[in-house]
């Protein structure tokens, strides 16, 4: 896990958008959500509309579910998770031990194809999101915070009349 704190710049998150539309794209599926594993929503792509925040905190709350229940069974983790419903389904995954994947599809897509789709796009994502954690190291060790200018007049100053 991530020992560094999440900061994501614009580039980033270009480019973790990117990868998720063409996952929707490819998969044939209807929304891509990229969600951290405190239930924050990073990124979404696709035609389907849900509510978003209320996906991430339940999907990150289901992770951790199964991961009491992994431990119980031996297991350290439990990576993919799949929810078949009658119209939709969903495709869970983790990345980079703390990213969560969740792409959404129906009948026009098939387990074997977002399973094959999903794997490529979670390899690319990993890749973002290291460069993302060295990048943050490395500015924490520059002493380089995004905040590390900002004082408490500056914020007073914001707010001010």
């Amino acid at each position: 896990m991530f020992d560094t704190q999440l900061v994501m710049h614009d580039e980033d998150y270009r480019d973790i958008l990117a990868v998720i539309q063409r996952l929707v794209r490819d998969a044939n599926a209807k929304g891509c959500y990229v969600v951290d594993k405190n239930g924050q929503l990073i990124a979404e792509a696709g035609e389907m509309r849900v509510d978003s925040t209320s996906l991430a905190s339940l999907t990150a709350g289901a992770i951790a579910a199964t991961g009491g229940l992994a431990k119980i069974v031996g297991e350290e983790d439990f990576p993919i998770h799949f929810h078949q419903g009658q119209r939709d389904n969903l495709h869970i995954s983790i990345i980079a031990s703390r990213i969560i994947l969740v792409l959404i599809f129906d009948e026009r897509s098939s387990l074997g194809l977002v399973r094959l789709r999903v794997k490529k796009a979670g390899a690319e994502m990993a890749k973002i999101f290291e460069e993302m954690r060295k990048k943050a190291e490395q500015e924490g060790a520059a002493g380089g915070s995004p905040f590390a200018e900002i004082t408490d007049d500056d914020i007073d100053n914001l707010f001010s009349d």
